[in-house]
C-alpha cells in the first residue's frame, strides 16, 4: 500500500478556465517573447511622431492633471486605432501599449481591460475582422508558405498579431467584475459587454457567428492549403468565443438553462449539479498508523495480511498496490498478472487465527463527519419500468399488455412494492421529450404543422456549422491527434508547430531544452484546447435538441474518437499530469513587466513548485466526460471499449487521485463490467466497491452481475443504423427546406395554377399548335385514373 502515500491528493478545482494570468500566459509561445519588445518599441516611435504633429498632445503638467489619469493610455488607443485600417502594424502598437506603462501584473491586466473596452468601443474588432477575412483569403502567402521546406514562426505574424489581439478583447471583455469593482469603471461598459457577447455569437461577420469563421480556418489548416495558420491561437479564440453566453456558454451558464428548461417542459427539476456534487467528494487515504502495522509484520516476518482494512477508506481511493504501468510504450494492451487479486479482499480470512497487531492509537485530531448514503439520487427510466413489468407478466401471467406501467393486476405484492420504489425515482430527461416531440412531427407532419424552432444561439450556430459538419470534427481530431504525447511524428501528418519554431534552430543545450519545453507545452495547450471546445459543444447541443448532439457524437465515433481517446490515455497519465513545461519567468505578463533572470540548464531542468499541471489534468477530465457522452446508452460503443481493451488503460488512470477524474473513470467502467465477465470483476473487487460508493444508480441495471462475455460489437450495429436514420430525418425536416417531400404543399385552386405564369422560349409561339396537337389533343383521357389515381 505504500503506492498510495506516495500518490498525491491534488486540490483541484474543475471550472470553464483556468486563472486569467494562466490563461493570457498559454497564448503567447515562449519563441515569441522577443516581439513584445518589438511592440513596444513600435508604438513608442510612432507614438512620439504623432505626438509631434498633434497639439491636443502637447499639454503642461498642470493641465493634465485636470484630466483623469487614464486618458494618457486613451489618446495612444486612439491613436493605434485611427490607422489601424490603414496599416497592420498598428495592430502589434495597440498590442504593446498595453503594457507600456505598467509596473506590476495586475496593472497589467487592469490596463488590459480597460484599453480593451475603449478599443471596442471604438469599433476595432470590425476591423479586425475586416483584415483577417484578408489573411485567410491571401493567397500569396498561403502560395508561399506552401513552397517553403520549413515554415517557421516569421511565417505567421500577422494572424499571429491579429488573432493576439482579438483574443485578449475576448477574454478580458467576457470577464465579469464583481459589483464593488466594476463601479470602477465606466458604468456603461455592462452594456458594452453584452452588444460584444451578441456580436460574437449572432451578427459577427456577415450575418453569421464568428465562430463559424473560426472553424473554416481549421478545416483549411487541416485541408492543406494554408500550412502556416496558426492553430493554437486559432483553437484558443474559438474555445473562448464559445464560452461567451450569447455563442454557447461555460458550465455555469450550461447549467442554468437546463433548470430553465425542465421547468418550461413540465419537467420534475432535478437539483443536482454534477460539478458541485463531484466537488464535495474527497479521495482519502488510510491514516498514517495502518502502515505501522504493515511495518511491524513485516519485522516480525509476518506477510501482511489482505483481510479487511483496519480503517474503512474513503469513496475514490484505488490503493494502487502495484504499478501497473511496467511498459510505457505498450503497457496498456495486457493486465498485469501481478495486479490480479486472487480473491475479494475486502472480506476477513476467519480460517486465520494469528493474533492482530492492534495499531496505536490515533492521535486527538479534529473529527470530520461524512455526510451518510450516496452522493447521488438514483435515476430510473420509463422504459427501465416497461421492461421490469414484461418480465414480471411473463412470468406470473404468461403474457404482457405493451407498453403499461399502471395495470399490476395478477402481480405479487412484492412487485408492487417494487414498481412503486421505481416509480418514486422516474426521471424523464429532456432529451426524452425532444424524442417523443420528433417522433409525433415525423408522424403526423400535415395535422402537426411546421415546427416553430426557437433561434437560440445554439441552433444559430448548429444552422451554420450543419453544411461542413463532418469536416470540422475530423478537421478537429486530425489536430488532437497530432498533438498527443502519444502519437509518433509522421511524414504524412500535419504540422501543428509551424507557430512555435523559431527561424533559425537553436545551436545550444540551454536553447534546445527552452524550445523543446514550448513545444511540449504548444502541445498541451492545443489539447486543452480541443478538448473543451467539443465538450462544450456536445453538452449545448445536447441540450437544444438530442439529435443535434447525436449528429456531431456519430461524426466523431466514425471519425475514431474512441479510440483516439484510450490512445491519448494509455501513457503514463501520472507523468503527463504532473508535467512541468513551464518557464514561469517567460508567461505574459510577467516577461513584460520584471526584468529576465538569466535562465540556465539547472533553472530549466528544476521547473516550478506546482504539484500538477491544472491544463494537463483539466484536458484528461475533457476527455473522459467526452468519451462518457459518446457511449452512455449505447452498446455497440460499449462494446469498442471492450475490443480496443480499455479496463486495463482506464485502471491506471484511477492513479490519478482528483475525485472527479476518477469518477469518470470509474463510470466508463461501470457500463462494460458484464462484458469483462466474471473474473475480472472478482479480480476487481476495490473498484467494482467505488463504482457503487460514487456512481449514480440505475436501480434495475444489472452491471454488478450481468455476464454478456459472447457479445460481439456487429451485434448491436442495428441501433446504430436506427439512430443514424432518426438523425438524417430530422436534419431532413427541420433544415432541408428545398428537398421534395410527399407533405409538401400543394396548390389545388384550378384559377391560380391556370393563372401562372410560365418561362416559355422564345419559339414556342411557332411550334405552339404542333405541341398542342401532340401533348393533348391525340393524348387519350383516362377520366377513371383521376377518380382512381392509384
Amino acid at each position: 500500500s505504500q503506492g498510495s502515500v506516495d500518490s498525491p491528493h491534488l486540490e483541484f478545482e474543475y471550472g470553464d478556465i483556468d486563472s486569467i494570468t494562466a490563461e493570457l500566459s498559454e497564448l503567447y509561445s515562449y519563441t515569441e517573447e522577443p516581439e513584445f519588445g518589438l511592440n513596444r518599441k513600435c508604438f513608442e516611435d510612432d507614438f512620439r511622431t504623432q505626438a509631434l504633429s498633434n497639439a491636443w498632445l502637447e499639454k503642461e503638467e498642470e493641465e493634465e492633471e485636470e484630466y483623469r489619469p487614464e486618458w494618457k493610455t486613451t489618446r495612444e488607443l486612439f491613436r493605434a486605432e485611427r490607422s489601424l485600417g490603414v496599416e497592420q502594424l498598428q495592430v502589434r502598437k495597440s498590442e504593446g501599449c498595453v503594457f507600456a506603462e505598467c509596473d506590476s501584473e495586475m496593472e497589467v491586466l487592469h490596463w488590459s481591460r480597460h484599453n480593451n473596452f475603449l478599443l471596442y468601443e471604438m469599433g476595432s474588432f470590425a476591423a479586425l475582422m475586416d483584415l483577417l477575412n484578408m489573411e485567410i483569403d491571401n493567397n500569396q502567402a498561403c502560395s508561399s508558405a506552401l513552397r517553403k521546406p520549413a515554415i517557421s514562426l516569421a511565417d505567421s505574424t500577422e494572424l499571429r498579431v491579429l488573432l493576439s489581439v482579438m483574443y485578449l478583447m475576448v477574454e478580458t471583455i467576457r470577464l465579469e467584475k464583481e459589483e464593488e469593482e466594476e463601479e470602477e469603471y465606466r458604468p456603461e461598459w455592462k452594456t458594452t459587454r453584452e452588444l460584444f457577447r451578441a456580436e460574437l455569437g449572432l451578427l459577427a461577420y456577415s450575418g453569421e457567428p464568428f465562430a463559424l469563421l473560426l472553424f473554416n480556418m481549421v478545416t483549411k489548416f487541416c485541408s492543406g492549403h494554408a500550412p502556416h495558420f496558426p492553430m493554437k491561437k486559432v483553437l484558443l479564440l474559438l474555445w473562448k468565443t464559445l464560452l461567451q453566453k450569447f455563442t454557447l456558454g461555460g458550465f455555469r451558464e450550461l447549467q442554468a438553462m437546463k433548470v430553465k428548461q425542465r421547468e418550461e417542459l413540465g419537467l420534475t427539476p432535478f437539483p443536482e449539479d454534477s460539478i458541485q456534487v463531484v466537488r464535495g467528494m474527497r479521495v482519502a487515504s488510510p491514516p498514517a498508523y495502518v502502515f505501522d502495522v504493515v511495518e511491524q509484520q513485516k519485522q516480525l516476518g509476518r506477510r501482511p495480511r489482505r483481510g479487511r482494512p483496519l480503517v474503512k477508506q474513503d469513496s475514490l481511493d484505488m490503493y494502487n498496490e502495484k504499478d501497473p504501468f511496467k511498459n510505457e510504450e505498450g503497457g496498456g494492451e495486457e493486465e498485469d498478472a501481478d495486479d490480479v487479486d486472487s480473491g475479494i479482499e475486502g472480506e476477513m480470512d476467519l480460517l486465520d487465527r494469528d493474533i492482530l497487531i492492534q495499531p496505536p492509537p490515533p492521535p486527538p485530531i479534529e473529527r470530520v463527519s461524512f455526510p451518510k448514503g450516496l452522493p447521488w439520487t438514483p435515476k430510473v427510466r420509463e422504459k427501465d419500468i416497461e421492461n421490469f413489468l414484461e418480465a414480471s407478466r411473463n412470468k406470473f401471467i404468461g403474457f404482457t399488455v405493451g407498453n403499461d406501467i399502471e395495470t399490476l393486476v395478477g402481480l405479487p405484492r412484492p412487485i408492487h412494492e417494487s414498481v412503486k420504489t421505481l416509480k418514486q425515482h422516474k426521471y424523464i430527461s429532456i432529451a426524452d421529450m425532444q424524442v417523443k416531440k420528433e417522433e409525433e412531427l415525423q408522424q403526423c407532419p400535415m395535422s402537426l404543422g411546421e415546427e416553430d424552432v426557437e433561434q437560440t444561439p445554439t441552433e444559430i450556430l448548429y444552422q451554420a456549422l450543419l453544411p461542413n459538419l463532418p469536416q470540422y470534427v475530423i478537421a478537429l481530431l486530425k489536430i488532437l491527434l497530432a498533438a498527443a504525447p502519444t502519437s509518433k511524428a509522421k511524414t504524412d501528418s500535419i504540422n501543428i508547430l509551424a507557430d512555435v519554431l523559431p527561424e533559425e534552430m537553436p545551436i545550444t543545450v540551454l536553447q534546445s531544452m527552452k524550445l523543446g519545453m514550448d513545444v511540449n507545452r504548444h502541445k498541451e495547450i492545443i489539447v486543452k484546447a480541443i478538448s473543451v471546445l467539443l465538450l462544450l459543444l456536445l453538452k449545448h447541443l445536447k441540450l437544444n435538441h438530442i439529435y443535434q448532439f447525436e449528429y456531431v457524437a456519430q461524426h466523431l465515433v466514425f471519425a475514431n474518437c474512441i479510440p483516439l481517446i484510450l490512445k491519448f490515455f494509455n501513457q503514463n497519465i501520472m507523468s503527463y499530469i504532473t508535467a512541468k513545461n513551464r518557464i514561469s519567468v517567460l508567461d505574459y505578463p510577467s516577461c513584460v513587466v520584471h526584468k529576465l533572470p538569466e535562465l540556465t540548464v539547472e533553472s530549466l531542468e528544476a521547473g516550478d513548485n506546482t504539484q500538477f499541471c491544472w491544463k494537463n489534468l483539466f484536458s484528461c477530465i475533457n476527455l473522459l466526460r467526452i468519451l462518457n457522452k459518446l457511449t452512455k446508452w449505447k452498446h455497440s460503443r460499449t462494446m469498442m471499449l471492450v475490443v480496443f481493451k480499455s479496463a486495463p488503460i482506464l485502471k491506471r488512470a484511477l492513479k490519478v487521485k482528483q475525485a472527479m477524474m476518477q469518477l469518470y473513470v470509474l463510470k466508463l467502467l461501470k457500463i462494460q463490467t458484464k462484458y469483462l465477465g466474471r473474473q475480472w470483476r472478482k479480480s476487481n473487487m476495490k473498484i467494482m466497491s467505488a463504482i457503487y460508493q460514487n456512481v449514480r444508480h440505475r436501480l434495475n441495471d444489472d452491471w454488478a452481475y450481468g455476464n454478456d462475455i459472447d457479445a460481439k460489437p456487429w451485434d448491436f450495429q442495428a441501433e446504430e443504423c436506427t439512430l443514424r436514420a432518426n438523425i438524417e430525418s430530422f436534419n431532413s425536416r427541420r433544415y432541408d427546406q428545398n428537398r421534395d417531400s410527399d407533405f409538401s404543399p400543394v396548390d389545388n385552386c384550378l384559377q391560380s395554377v391556370v393563372g401562372q405564369r410560365l418561362p416559355l422560349p422564345e419559339d414556342f409561339h411557332c411550334t405552339y399548335e404542333l405541341w398542342l396537337e401532340r401533348e393533348v389533343f391525340s393524348q387519350p383521357i383516362h377520366w377513371e385514373q383521376l377518380l382512381h389515381p392509384h
